[in-house]
């Protein structure tokens, strides 16, 4: 059995104890704790982000159909060219462009839409920003 004096007082063999953590060991576990936290910000923000992004998509699809089905419901016959408006929807402002063009079968008219997030310009039926809906549809001309 080995025997050490420490100090006056004899120890049989064991290791001195820690009480506690190092200066060191603290601040790289801060370190570590730091970098996750931001992370998991990053991706929260990025998630609402994305949210937000699939709610201004989704309420343009619905702009979109909402003009299709209005020309069927209306029994809508328009001539061939590009018209567009504004809409409403969920509490924005949507700008909305079609293009109407005939088909091989003159009973029908292809219909393309495309809707914008924005204020109309003074003269101008589109801005600049993205096309956040695109939808095609055909109307087929009524019978009266």
């Amino acid at each position: 059995m080995s025997t050490r004096i420490e100090r006056g007082r004899m120890n049989f063999g064991k290791p001195p104890a820690h009480h506690g953590f190092t200066l060191l060991e603290v601040l790289v576990a801060l370190t570590v704790l730091a970098l996750a936290l931001m992370a998991a910000l990053r991706a929260g923000a990025a998630a609402a982000d994305h949210a937000a992004e699939l709610q201004r998509r989704q309420l343009a699809d619905w702009v979109a159909q909402d003009r299709l089905e209005e020309h069927r419901a209306r029994r809508d016959w328009p001539a061939p060219g590009n018209h567009g408006g504004e809409a409403e929807q969920g509490g924005r402002r949507f700008l909305w462009q079609e293009t109407v063009s005939p088909t091989a079968n003159s009973q029908f008219r292809r219909i393309d839409i495309q809707v914008r997030e924005g204020e109309a310009e003074a003269g101008a039926g589109t801005t600049d920003g993205p096309v956040l809906a695109r939808l095609s549809g055909f109307l087929v001309q009524p019978r009266y």
